[in-house]
C-alpha cells in the first residue's frame, strides 16, 4: 500500500511549525487522522462516522476535568 498523502487544514496557516490535525484517505473508503506533532499515532474511521462527528453540535461549555 502506498504511503498516505496527508493534508493539513487551511486553518493551520502556512507556518510549518504549527501543530494541527492532518487527514488522509486510503483505499477502501477509510479516513486516517493524526496530530502533526505525533505522526506515529494514527486513528482510522470510515467516512460516514467522520462525517457524523463533524456534523455533531459542539458542546456549549467544555466538559469538567476528570479526577
Amino acid at each position: 500500500m502506498p504511503e498516505p498523502k496527508w493534508q493539513k487544514s487551511s486553518f493551520s496557516g502556512d507556518d510549518a511549525n504549527r501543530d494541527c490535525v492532518e487527514v488522509a484517505r486510503v483505499p477502501g473508503g477509510e479516513v486516517l487522522l493524526r496530530e502533526s506533532d505525533d505522526p506515529g499515532a494514527v486513528l482510522s474511521a470510515d467516512l460516514a462516522s467522520l462525517r457524523a462527528l463533524m456534523d455533531a453540535p459542539a458542546p456549549v461549555s467544555p466538559p469538567a476535568p476528570c479526577g
